[in-house]
């Protein structure tokens, strides 16, 4: 499995076989993120929930290491861990981050969703 980084945030076709892809933008801010945030051995949780308005969301937070059934990925050094049931929802993901009037944080490109929300934080497939 691959991970592949965009030179640029517009969203691109993933090739075979990669659950997500990363901006160059959203791997230096995740860097950043994991230098004041994580301790050692921890990496980031990329995962979607039940809930929110379109049916499912997005959920980011740093944990102490994978769990028994998580695909580990190294994203600019930094362990990403996705769990099996996520992995269905995450494939063909571009993630972002962005800076606008409502702030700034990481954004998820979903060319799956049939629908999402008003905010962007929550999908239907």
């Amino acid at each position: 499995m691959t991970v592949q980084f965009l030179e640029d945030s517009a969203p691109k076709t993933p090739s075979h076989g990669e659950i997500l892809q990363f901006t160059e933008k959203a791997v230096e801010m995740l860097q950043h993120a994991a230098g004041k945030e994580s301790k050692e051995g921890s990496g980031l949780r990329v995962a979607v929930l039940d809930g929110g308005c379109s049916g499912m969301r997005y959920h980011l937070a740093f944990e102490q290491g994978p769990k028994t059934d998580d695909q580990t990925l190294d994203i600019g050094g930094v362990p990403v861990f996705i769990d099996s049931e996520s992995q269905q929802y995450l494939q063909g993901i571009t993630i972002d981050y962005v800076t606008g009037l409502h702030g700034a944080g990481f954004k998820f490109v979903n060319p799956n969703a049939s629908r999402t929300c008003g905010c962007g934080e929550s999908f239907a497939t």
